[in-house]
């Protein structure tokens, strides 16, 4: 088969273009085909198979030209420089063989004779171009587009893991600062702190990318507010609650853990924290609320963690999530809502 369309087929191609330029001629002029002289049609016919090697050998280098190309981004202005080049080299061709034969043969070249010998060879190139390179570049597009997305979603994964990293530096620094103090006063307390803390470690280390039982984060908060009050005033008035339908529901873990960590970090004045986790028609809302020093201000977006909280919502939960923060007179609040599937 590759026999036929590498030898023959540019041969018929060229002689399908005779024709139906020979066919448009005789109906306009009423010159029948048979009554021409055998030896003029031909030469006719040759010069025209001679054009199609010609025109089949151009075309094909040009599309392997345009083929080490296509690895890039595929769009309109691609298939117009194709088509531009398409449009050179049959004009080239045709220009090139096919005028000059019928300006010495029959009456010479018309004007007619010139525009018809110019517009079918093209039109009929288009088709050839339509046909064997869309798929091709439609190929080339898709790949283009799968490439484009890998690359995408590669980032986003490396932006992801570093926002993850970053949690780990302020998280190691309070938890071993905590056992630090725990040292002097209670061996055993900083013992279990240590267990603990292993704990909270371990969870941490897991891949941050696939999702965990809301019940197994919410284990974890528990751990890590438990070791917080080791480190905090006795005067601390802490309320937690979490919601008990909050168990099997899926969700990306140490989300909810920047919240926290920002209200022990920041809590003063009255001393109080409050925290609730609660399900609201597929929605998890996690308040979290810290009293605050009147005479000291606390904007309301501080913070690497809740800065890094709200990358990583828009890469995980695009449009499925809300996080408000507002600082009041005496209270700074946090209000997280996650849909989950």
């Amino acid at each position: 088969m590759k026999w036929f369309w590498k030898y023959l087929f540019p041969a018929l191609y060229g002689l399908l273009i005779y024709f139906t330029i020979r066919l448009i001629n005789d109906t306009l002029e009423y010159d029948p085909f048979w009554d021409r002289s055998w030896k003029l049609n031909a030469f006719e016919m040759f010069c025209s198979v001679v054009m199609g090697y010609i025109l089949f050998f151009a075309l094909h280098r040009l599309f392997r030209y345009f083929d080490r190309s296509l690895s890039a981004v595929v769009g309109y202005k691609t298939v117009l420089q194709e088509l531009f080049w398409v449009f050179f080299i049959t004009e080239a061709a045709v220009n090139a063989v096919m005028t000059p034969m019928a300006a010495f043969t029959d009456d010479g070249l018309s004007m007619g004779d010139f525009a018809i010998i110019n517009v079918i060879p093209v039109l009929y190139n288009l088709i050839y171009y339509a046909v064997v390179r869309s798929n091709k570049l439609l190929k080339a597009y898709v790949d283009s587009k799968v490439q484009l997305e890998k690359i995408t979603n590669d980032h986003l994964q490396t932006e992801l893991k570093f926002l993850k990293a970053q949690y780990h530096p302020h998280f190691l620094f309070n938890a071993l600062n905590t056992i630090y103090f725990q040292m002097d006063d209670d061996v055993l307390a900083a013992k279990r702190s240590i267990e603990k803390f292993s704990g909270l470690l371990r969870y941490q280390l897991y891949d941050q990318q696939q999702t965990v039982p809301l019940s197994q984060e919410i284990q974890y908060l528990t751990n890590f507010i438990e070791l917080q009050q080791v480190r905090t005033s006795d005067k601390l008035q802490l309320s937690v609650h979490f919601d008990p339908g909050l168990n099997g529901q899926q969700v990306y873990p140490l989300l909810l853990l920047p919240l926290v960590e920002n209200a022990f970090k920041y809590v003063g004045g009255n001393y109080r924290i409050d925290i609730d986790a609660k399900l609201e028609q597929d929605n998890l809302v996690f308040t979290v609320i810290n009293s605050v020093p009147v005479n000291i201000p606390v904007k309301a977006d501080s913070g690497i963690g809740l800065e890094n909280l709200k990358r990583r919502l828009e890469l995980l939960y695009p449009d499925k999530s809300t996080l408000r923060t507002v600082k009041q007179a005496d209270e700074y609040r946090a209000a997280l809502q996650i849909k989950l599937d």
